[in-house]
């Protein structure tokens, strides 16, 4: 995902800041305190933490809506499929999955260590940090702490600057349903977060970009604080000769603007075959003028958001322009605001692979369409550029689907569909490489906040002594048997 950076706060800003960073240090003692207690609780209490949750969730849902509305004017009904009903979802599967999953893990003991019975059990990893992004602001806090309250960690919380309506709906929700030595939120800027990460939290847990991504794990190795990274890149979209071209269009179409392609697994950009290129060209114009309008009726839209702040409009905008000139044609869109932070549903083609729009993660309402001979050629193009959080394949070829899963990497594939594998609690959601670390979602999530512990019970009778010294001929026999047993 791309954050911008920030400028120096205003003299207002910094003194919040300073106000927050108090409170944050205020609340890290206080849950340190606190954290034994939480880490001993039961499945029952975690369940009905989790049901507490849910509750306040269901009472804000209004004032949720109102946040991210008033934010960077996200539909409602958008906000609920994409954030709310995620949320709902991932605690209604972990409160049935959570007495299993804490359950210790019995594993199975080698003839070395006769005599001892040995287990997995998974404790919590204490105090943890969430740091989240605006995009999603609800689903990439809330979720993630569905999560560590599973696990039995205390958590602070720190949405992101950008979204303050919705960051105050938020704290209003984790107000009713934990106390602050459990979970708590804070608020401030840039400073405020840094003085977070300062503190030496047990896992923290980030989602944004990369560059932010390398800040985070830099601070975590001063502490050797685990981390789970959540970051971004550009994921292609690949049509395969087979594929159903409409349908394809239709899906990527939908995946790359909802929330205004402020997502990080939108579809980055797609490849597809010369020969389909016109097909695909003309039902993702039909499906954007289907989904928004055209022209002024899709600015009027109601369905359709915003660009979070005038810098990240300004960049999407710049590189929008200048592929423009440089030769690529929109076959929808193309048009700005700069006053609205508006930039219209857009499908370019002509596309060079060196243009603006393909230098870095677009993350805004923009798809360029660039045409590979082969899957050869596909699978090259993307294989050139960073690992991918999503990669997408439109394929009835099952040969061709197996040839891409293997001859790539991603953090995860959708095959005919895009975005909607994050909705799966029972799928790891996650990265690889400059993409992200570690996953969550599901059991992926428990056990991202959770240590697992290897447990190992000794009983009475033992084999040990065969291996105490002196060592002597018979420990050679020993291992000679051993040896030879281990080998069958």
């Amino acid at each position: 995902m791309t954050r911008p950076t920030h400028s120096i706060p205003a003299p207002e800003a910094a003194d919040d800041d300073a106000e927050q960073t108090a409170r944050a240090r205020r609340l890290f003692q206080l849950q340190r305190d606190a954290r034994w207690r939480v880490a001993q609780s039961g499945a029952a209490e975690r369940i009905a933490r989790l049901r507490r949750l849910r509750t306040a969730i269901l009472a804000h849902r209004q004032a949720l809506y109102d946040g991210v509305r008033a934010d960077f004017r996200k539909s409602p009904a958008e906000f609920e499929v994409t954030e709310i009903q995620l949320v709902l979802g991932e605690i209604a599967h972990t409160i049935r999955h959570l007495r299993k999953w804490m359950r210790p893990r019995r594993v199975p003991t080698p003839p070395l260590l006769a005599g001892t019975a040995a287990r997995v059990r998974h404790e919590p990893r204490g105090q943890v940090l969430i740091l989240a992004p605006w995009n999603y602001p609800f689903q990439l806090l809330i979720g993630p702490l569905v999560a560590a309250v599973a696990a039995g960690n205390v958590a602070i919380l720190r949405p992101s600057e950008k979204v303050p309506a919705t960051a105050a709906a938020m704290a209003r929700v984790v107000a009713d349903a934990f106390p602050e030595d459990e979970v708590a939120m804070v608020a401030g800027g840039i400073p405020t977060a840094d003085a977070l990460l300062e503190l030496p939290f047990d896992h923290i847990f980030f989602t944004g970009s990369t560059v932010v991504g390398r800040k985070v794990m830099h601070a975590a190795a001063e502490h050797l604080a685990t981390v789970t990274l959540e970051l971004g890149g550009k994921s292609p979209a690949i049509v395969d000769r087979s594929a159903d071209v409409a349908q394809a269009a239709e899906r990527i179409v939908w995946g790359k603007m909802v929330n205004a392609g402020q997502t990080c697994v939108a579809p980055d950009y797609v490849l597809v075959h010369p020969a389909d290129a016109p097909a695909f060209l003309a039902a993702a114009r039909d499906t954007v003028a289907r989904f928004y309008g055209s022209g002024e009726a899709a600015r009027m839209s109601q369905d359709f958001a915003r660009i979070v702040d005038r810098r990240a409009f300004d960049r999407l905008a710049d590189a929008l322009h200048q592929t423009l000139a440089e030769g690529a044609r929109a076959e929808t869109g193309g048009q700005t605001d700069a006053e609205e932070r508006y930039i219209a549903p857009t499908v370019l083609s002509n596309v060079r692979p060196d243009a603006p729009v393909m230098r870095e993660e677009i993350f805004g309402p923009i798809l360029p369409v660039l045409t590979v001979d082969s899957t050869d050629a596909a699978l090259a193009f993307v294989n050139a550029r960073p690992k991918p959080l999503a990669l997408y394949l439109f394929s009835r070829d099952g040969r061709t689907t197996e040839r891409v899963l293997r001859g790539t990497t991603a953090g995860g594939t959708i095959v005919n569909h895009v975005i909607c594998h994050l909705a799966n609690p029972d799928l790891p959601f996650g990265g690889v490489g400059e993409s992200g670390q570690g996953s969550y979602h599901g059991l992926a999530g428990f056990r991202a906040f959770s240590h697992e512990r290897a447990v190992l019970h000794a009983g009475r009778w033992s084999l040990a002594p065969l291996y105490y010294p002196p060592y002597g001929p018979r420990m050679r026999r020993i291992a000679h048997l051993m040896s030879r047993w281990m080998e069958r």
